[in-house]
Order: C-alpha cells, then sequence, then structure tokens
C-alpha cells in the first residue's frame, strides 16, 4: 500500500495498492488471451466506442473524437451538452455472477469453464509495511495487476446501451456522454435520460 501525497493517513481510501499476481497465473493468462482471440473472436464483442486497454487504441485517440464531436456541433450551429464520467473502482467492482453470465453467452464452453473456475475461489492479502492481514476471499473485481483483467472488464461492461442521439466515448473507467441539439432543453433533457439509463 502506497500513501497518495496529500490524503488523510487515516482513510483507507488515501492509499494505492499494488496488486502483484503470480509469475504463472500471468503466462497462463498470456497464452488464454491467444487462445481467446483465436476461438472467440472477442475483438468484435467490445464497442467501437470504447478505447480503453483495446490495441492501436489511445487515450489521444479518445479524445480527438470527442473535440471532433464539439466541433461539429459548433459547425452546425447546436449546442453541445456533455457529461463526463468517472467510475470509482470500476475493476474492483465487476460482479462476478454478471460476468460469468456474459462470458457464457458467446465463448465456447471448454473456455467458459475455465474462467469460472479461475474466478472462483480467488483469496488476497495485504502487506503494509511489517504488517501482513489473514487471507480474505476476492467476491469481486477482475484480478488487479494480471493480463486477462482489462478484457474481462471491457466484456463486462460492453452491454452498455447507447442511442443514435448521444456521443459516448470511454477510455477504461472514464466515459463522456455528449448530445448535440438546436434546442439547449431538448439537448438537457436528451442528456439526463441518458444519465438516468445508465443509472438503472
Amino acid at each position: 500500500m502506497i500513501h497518495k501525497p496529500g490524503k488523510p493517513p487515516t482513510r483507507v481510501t488515501s492509499y494505492r495498492p499494488i496488486s502483484l499476481s503470480p509469475v504463472m497465473s500471468k503466462i497462463f493468462e498470456r497464452l488464454f488471451l491467444k487462445r481467446l482471440h483465436k476461438d472467440a473472436n472477442i475483438d468484435q464483442k467490445i464497442p467501437t466506442h470504447h478505447f480503453g486497454f483495446r490495441e492501436n487504441h489511445s487515450t489521444i485517440q479518445q479524445c480527438h473524437s470527442i473535440v471532433h464531436g464539439i466541433l461539429q456541433s459548433l459547425e452546425e450551429k447546436k449546442l453541445c451538452t456533455a457529461a463526463f464520467l468517472d467510475f470509482q473502482q470500476a475493476l474492483d467492482r465487476v460482479w462476478h455472477d454478471g460476468l460469468l453470465y456474459k462470458l457464457k453467452q458467446f465463448l465456447p464452453t471448454p473456455h467458459y469453464l475455465l474462467l469460472q473456475s479461475y474466478h472462483s475461489d480467488r483469496y488476497s492479502q495485504i502487506k503494509f509495511h511489517a504488517e501482513t492481514s489473514p487471507y480474505f476471499p476476492i467476491n469481486s473485481g477482475v484480478p488487479q495487476g494480471s493480463v486477462l483483467g482489462p478484457l474481462l472488464y471491457l466484456l463486462f461492461s460492453a452491454d452498455v446501451p447507447t442511442r443514435q442521439d448521444t456521443i459516448l466515448a470511454t477510455f477504461a473507467d472514464d466515459t463522456a456522454i455528449m448530445v448535440s441539439n438546436e434546442d439547449p432543453h431538448v439537448a438537457a433533457q436528451t442528456l439526463q435520460t441518458r444519465l438516468n439509463m445508465l443509472e438503472a
């Protein structure tokens, strides 16, 4: 655990954890990831609006797409309303049962059963200076510091609803939602409706 500068030392959220996975686990995940891409056509399951954890996609490219959307609205003399969201500890809050349900819909059975086994009976331990906690079960989240973790998060969040009247841009756990309209009230109401959909 590393203390975040300027944060109160008495709060758990003031510390940044460094998650360490076994080397053999990382080797297995890297090999299994290649098999997933080959057998399950994983890339087509990830929505095009998501730029995080993907090959040939970067933060700068996503920023360009957002700026392009804003400039296009201005050229068309429309008002662009936007909401920028940061889902706190998103990778740590992935619901295991929900993730496995989604994976079961498209993964070959052997791949699904392997991931189901891989996510069951996982335990963690916290070390801070000379103190070490007991082992405790991990009931949510994707493995931190792992090869498969980012991909599993993308697949878990891939079914975020989209609409033709909104622009959705995501990068990891950061999300931008934009709505353009000549009428500012319509733009604001459409954006609020979209936020309500995400909350539900």
